[in-house]
Formats: C-alpha cells, structure tokens, sequence
C-alpha cells in the first residue's frame, strides 16, 4: 500500500531482459535504506527489490506488467518516481494506491501557467476507468487531484513543488505515463455495474 506522495527520484542505470522478464537497475538516495523483498513503487508499479548495491537497487518487472505500464519504455538515464510503502500508523497524505496500474494515458498537453503547470491526458475510455472532478487519480505514481474529469480524458494542476520533485517536469505531448484509478470509486463502479 502506498499514498501517492512520491520520496525521491531515481535514475535507471541499466536494463537488462531476461525472457520475458526485464530487470531494471536504479540509483537512488533510498537505495541504500532498503532490502530484499521490500516493496517500492516505480512510477506507481509496485515492484519487489531483488538485489542491492551500494547507491542502487534492483527490480524485476514481468510481461503482464510491461505490458500494461510505461516500465518498457524505459531507457538508461530515465528519471522514475520512487515511493516505499506505507507504514501502518503513518498519515495517509496523498491517498490509497495499491500500486496497481490499471492502464496507461497519453499526454496531450503540459501548460505553463505562470506558478502551475496544467498536464491534460487522454486514456482509452472504453476500459470502464473513470475520474471524477475533484476526485484523485495517480500518474506514474504520483497522487493528484483531478480537474476537467471527461470520459477518456482529464487534467491535472501542478504546483511548483511537486513539479520539481517528481519526474512530472520531463513528461511533455506524446509521452505515456501510468495511470492508477481511485480504489473506493473503482469498488463504487463495480457494484453499480453489478446491480444493473
């Protein structure tokens, strides 16, 4: 379980495939802090860490993810977004994220907006995914807040912080990220389909 509030950045400093599987190597500041088996989320991915060295750690992502997530489009010097699990008795500051990407969104346009950064994305409607005004919604990890919610598409308002602490300041038009759905307003669309 993770809250969306991203720790540190990390940088991908190789990759390599084996069969199906591609194992992602990253350097980080909380490399150092973490050990076999612990969770982390890699641009809201959560992935087991299976090896350590000093500065860096090692993830592996398996085809069902790559193919559901933007991890294959990484490339060596890739900046990632980095969050360990929560800890039982920690504030929920963001919100729930189980670090279980449902689909990836295209960006469609990054505004400048003179002490924000207003990032519009489109996904594929027809996934049954939604977000609602003002509800939240995760991108490559991040818990945000959503404006302008439309069936396949909705924005998302940046404040400086967050645009210089996250990998967000990279993604420009055209660039994939992760996409993470409200868990309660999933539940909530799923019983309602249930009932109809």
């Amino acid at each position: 379980m993770f809250t969306g509030i991203i720790e540190t950045i990390g940088t991908v400093t190789d990759l390599r495939r084996e069969a199906e599987n591609l194992h992602l190597t990253v350097a980080s500041s909380l490399s150092d802090e973490l050990k076999i088996d612990q969770s982390v989320s890699h641009n809201g991915v959560c992935l087991t860490v299976v090896a350590l060295s000093p500065g860096m750690h090692t993830v592996t992502a398996i085809a069902e993810t790559l193919a559901k997530t933007n991890l294959g489009n990484l490339r060596v010097g890739s900046v990632i977004n980095l969050e360990r699990c929560t800890r039982v008795g920690d504030r929920l500051d963001g919100h729930i994220v189980q670090g279980h990407v449902d689909q990836t969104a295209r960006c469609l346009s990054v505004e400048d907006q003179q002490g924000s950064w207003l990032y519009t994305f489109q996904y594929d409607g027809a996934s049954g995914n939604i977000t609602v005004e003002k509800g939240s919604i995760t991108v490559n990890g991040i818990s945000l807040t959503v404006v302008n919610a439309q069936l396949d598409r909705f924005s998302v308002a940046i404040i400086p912080y967050t645009y210089e602490h996250t990998n967000l300041k990279y993604v420009t038009a055209g660039d994939t990220v992760n996409l993470e759905f409200d868990i309660i307003g999933k539940y909530v669309a799923r019983m309602m389909e249930l009932r109809a």
